[in-house]
């Protein structure tokens, strides 16, 4: 970790840790299962991850801030083929069994090892600009709904559609990478309700009688998926004198956005009087979690995060990564919100769904 201070759970984890708290979600073995031979499950998810590879390598070969980069991104593809390879004959091997945040890791260190930083830096500085130019579009279109539960749904569908924009799903990169995605003819198109896990109908009715102090939201993607989605989300949240505490990645990991690029994001959103369209966002934090992946694990996040989250009373965790691949059972001590597009084949498989189906689940923690 080099940004981040030191690394402690986060501190709105129901306790004891221990007991109640595991951050991925699908389980890849059974304590029944032999150690030295990989599961039928662990070998899906590996597959999984090679076929992400001829995507990585062809962001990587693009990399304009390597020297070399061809070369070096046919070293990474080699190496990180050789681990998954060695997960498959061994799910001991390199700090194995072998689960999403493990896979994820060694992804990351195969491609520092070789000299990679962020590989995505350019289709995500590219991303970022088309969408800071149709945010105010996006909100006025939303500000233009009256009726309050019609607005927060078009709100959520914007999340989803947003979440669209992944470019660690070998298919989505694939498609992305042909013809680009259109932001509102994805909001038209998400699969019709009622989704895999639908708790939208009973957040609505909350939404209409309570209001919250104080929410973390743990953000995703890039693009649309931070600028389209979640920020006209936690301004409506800003609307509502919700305090928004944004918690971004420390370092890059495919095209997550950062803590840096999210700073320069809102300055760029905001005007003179620091209102975004027409809302204080005075009441806007942004804080680095500490965390380096596109999955996160929630007893390790940064100090900086944990201060800010003290006395929140609502958590979202947003995307596949953060929100369903890990965390989807995770338990707070306050209200939850875990929001994302099932993105990949397994996933949908493991919940009961279809592929771009959508996960809204909503958690209320009754106050004694």
């Amino acid at each position: 970790m080099e940004g981040a201070s030191e690394l402690e759970p986060f501190v709105l984890l129901t306790t004891p840790i221990e007991s109640n708290y595991r951050s991925c979600t699908i389980p890849y073995r059974f304590p029944s299962d032999n150690p030295r031979k990989a599961t039928p499950n662990e070998i899906s998810w590996i597959e999984l991850f090679g076929n992400s590879i001829p995507s990585f390598k062809k962001r990587a070969e693009s990399d304009e801030t390597v020297t070399d980069a061809k070369s070096k991104a046919e070293k990474f593809a080699q190496r990180y083929g050789e681990i998954l390879e060695d997960l498959k004959k061994d799910p001991e091997s390199h700090g194995g069994p072998p689960d999403c945040i493990l896979l994820c890791r060694l992804r990351e260190l195969v491609l520092h090892e070789i000299g990679f930083r962020d590989i995505f830096k350019k289709v995500k500085d590219e991303e970022n600009a088309k969408a800071i130019s149709l945010f105010e579009h996006v909100v006025r279109l939303i500000d233009a709904i009256e009726d309050s539960g019609k607005r927060l749904e078009n709100l959520v569908r914007g999340i989803f559609a947003g979440n669209i924009f992944d470019l660690g799903s070998a298919q989505l990169a694939e498609v992305f990478s042909k013809d680009g995605m259109s932001f509102l003819a994805s909001c038209q198109n998400l699969v019709a309700r009622p989704w895999v896990i639908d708790d939208l109908d009973i957040f609505k009715l909350r939404w209409s009688k309570k209001s919250w102090k104080k929410a973390i939201i743990f953000v995703d993607n890039s693009g649309a998926d931070i600028i389209l989605g979640v920020l006209p989300f936690a301004r409506e949240l800003l609307r509502r004198g919700t305090q928004v505490v944004l918690a971004a990645n420390d370092l890059p990991s495919i095209n997550d956005v950062t803590y840096p690029e999210l700073i320069e994001i809102i300055s760029k959103l905001k005007d003179e009087q620091g209102q975004l369209a027409g809302v204080d966002a005075s009441n806007l934090l942004i804080a680095n979690s500490g965390n380096d992946l596109p999955v996160i694990d929630l007893t390790s996040v940064s100090q900086e995060l944990n201060y800010l989250a003290s006395d929140a009373d609502l958590v979202i965790l947003e995307g596949m990564g953060r929100g369903i691949e890990t965390n989807l059972y995770a338990q707070f001590k306050c209200d939850s919100i875990k929001i994302g597009m099932v993105k990949h084949p397994e996933v949908a498989q493991f919940l009961g769904g279809r592929l771009y189906d959508c996960v809204f689940k909503y958690n209320e923690v009754s106050v004694v």
